[in-house]
């Protein structure tokens, strides 16, 4: 999809079309985090393997969410550890389909889940470094669930955790009241997600005498671009974490 692209409500191009028309195999995340693209991936689905990496994780571990009935976060890669369970469904899923490239395949997610590993606790000491009292993280949409969960530190967004979900005057009042309140340093606007909404929160904060500032541009739901760190996980999630621990100090 792209760098600054909101999967929430992207539609696929006749070109993106091509593509996975063309593809051997289709790996997407799931749990309706590609929600207006769901018929056409059903649809290839009956000619070729496409699987959710989302399938890995067991719904347990799933965090629900209260504005859609019976649908789970999608946003499962902000924990870096659940994330690992669906790098092994991809491995899992290579292995079955093309099984003369298993050892190949096993070196490379065992060298790839050795580094997610090591990436994780990091995140942990970076988080827990944040003095407790201000390990807050405000965003512009509830992307960030399973980060908050995963590494301590509470989260508050916006807007739901879908982009398509709506927001209103009482929501950014109410944001702007916590704020205030809590005297919170910093809040961050997203790469996929126009920054107007956290602009106003953060207008309405000092206009009730409260400094704050922008912390950065946090990767939610789209990567950086292409042949950057940022544009990979380990680098996304890398970026992330730099921005939120400098701005929170």
């Amino acid at each position: 999809m792209g760098p600054g692209v909101d999967p929430h409500l992207y539609k696929a191009t006749h070109g993106d079309l091509e593509k996975l028309s063309e593809a051997d195999i289709i790996f997407y995340n799931g749990l309706h985090l590609e929600g207006k693209m769901a018929e056409i991936l059903e649809k290839l689905a009956k000619t070729k393997p496409v699987i959710p990496v989302s399938n890995g994780i067991p719904h347990n571990l799933l965090m629900t969410a209260p504005q859609f009935a019976n649908a789970f976060d999608p946003h499962i890669w902000f924990d870096v550890h659940l994330w690992t369970k669906s790098v092994a469904e991809i491995y899992n899923n290579l292995t079955r389909i093309n099984n003369s490239k298993k050892d190949y395949y096993e070196h490379n997610a065992a060298k790839y889940l050795k580094q997610l590993d090591s990436l994780d606790k990091w995140v942990k000491h970076e988080i827990q470094s944040i003095p407790q009292e201000r390990r807050v993280l405000i965003t512009a949409h509830d992307a960030f669930g399973y980060f908050g969960k995963a590494y301590a530190i509470e989260v508050k967004g916006l807007q739901g955790i879908s982009t398509s979900s709506d927001f209103g005057l009482n929501d950014i009042t109410g944001l702007v009241n916590f704020i205030v309140s809590r005297k919170i340093k910093a809040v961050f606007v997203e790469s996929s997600v126009s920054p107007k909404a956290i602009e106003a929160v953060v207008k309405g904060v000092k206009e009730k005498g409260h400094e704050i500032s922008i912390g950065g541009t946090l990767y939610s739901d789209a990567m950086g671009a292409q042949g950057t760190f940022e544009g990979t996980y380990i680098g996304m999630v890398t970026s992330n974490v730099q921005k939120i621990t400098f701005a929170l100090k």
